[in-house]
């Protein structure tokens, strides 16, 4: 057996060759994509690009290909759609969270400034837009639904629950839109193209959104956890900055006397270098993290059961290696 970057174990030799094909061809096709003839713009645009990432929604919808014809031509544009389209929300987020590093990189908007990244974010979305219109009816209506509720996510994120409503609760419908949408729709893609059954696009399609929300918790968790920037940060980041992750939900929620240091502490941005070391270290032997782990979990069962009724392929298995990979990377 081998692996790809994120982990996935491949038993099925031809399985593995037709896979890091698909990959590369995206890959490269992605490239492409964000060229520009003028050398600021394309600069600007390949700048995540070259940063790299885990390419996880490529990898699902070539997966999902695998339950039809994997080398159906449109398999390869649609995957650029769904990484770029990726890409260009992460522009655009990293300006609403005034971040200053992604991917292990100075962000876009802390190198050159925000009305840079928001135009960059812009104008991979046009890219997109271009491949889809070659793509037909089908994948614009889809992206068109898939941008809706990733926009309708960010704005209840910006928002924050209402009034009377859980904030755990809010959360995690944020992440289904948020996050979920986009890995479903790179699942419906691979298999929609593939030609698979219907109904198989239909579960293939509830996988990815599952696995999309178990994937950011595990982000979340990895955050707190990690000793790293796995995550594609310095752990801790999100403490600083005064997000209110899943862990910290769980903490703020908790009415555990012992925890009250923990909530006064995560209540608020941890500025204070102390303060945040203390906090990251409680976070890490908290009822908080352990039931956020508990959550990870529960998402990535529901995924694994989407699997149950599809066809007894590589793929299935490849796929439900793909799950517990979530699960483990958060150690």
């Amino acid at each position: 057996m081998s692996r790809t970057a994120l982990g996935v174990e491949f038993a099925d030799p031809a399985l593995e060759t037709s896979v890091r094909a698909g990959l590369d061809a995206i890959e490269s096709a992605l490239r492409v994509a964000v060229q520009a003839e003028d050398e600021f713009v394309a600069g600007a645009a390949s700048y995540l690009v070259n940063a790299g990432g885990k390419r996880f929604r490529p990898l699902v919808s070539v997966l999902s290909a695998h339950f039809g014809d994997p080398t159906s031509p449109e398999i390869v544009p649609a995957a650029v759609v769904v990484e770029l389209t990726h890409l260009a929300t992460l522009y655009h987020d990293d300006v609403m969270d005034e971040a200053a590093v992604r991917r292990g990189a100075v962000s876009a908007n802390a190198r050159w400034d925000n009305t840079v990244a928001i135009l960059t974010g812009d104008f991979l979305f046009s890219r997109a837009s271009n491949l889809l219109a070659d793509l037909g009816p089908h994948a614009v209506r889809l992206q068109a639904r898939t941008f809706e509720r990733l926009v309708i996510g960010q704005i209840r994120e910006t928002v924050g629950p209402r009034e009377g409503v859980d904030p755990i609760e809010h959360y995690l419908a944020v992440l289904v839109d948020k996050t979920g949408s986009l890995i479903a729709t790179a699942a419906e893609f691979g298999a929609y193209y593939a030609g698979a059954e219907p109904e198989v696009v239909d579960s293939l399609r509830l996988f990815g959104e599952q696995i999309g929300v178990a994937f950011q918790i595990s982000d979340d968790i990895l955050d707190i956890a990690s000793e790293s920037t796995e995550s594609g940060k310095t752990p801790g980041t999100d403490l600083r900055e005064g997000i209110a992750t899943l862990p910290v939900l769980y903490a703020l929620r908790s009415d555990d006397p012992a925890q009250q240091r923990l909530r006064t502490l995560v209540a608020k941005p941890l500025v204070d270098d102390a303060e945040h070391a203390e906090a990251l270290s409680l976070l890490r032997g908290s009822s908080a993290l352990a039931e956020s782990r508990a959550t990870l979990q529960r998402y990535a069962d529901s995924a694994r059961e989407m699997l149950t009724d599809l066809p007894d392929v590589p793929a299935r298995a490849a796929l439900a290696t793909l799950t517990d990979v979530v699960i483990s990377r958060t150690g």
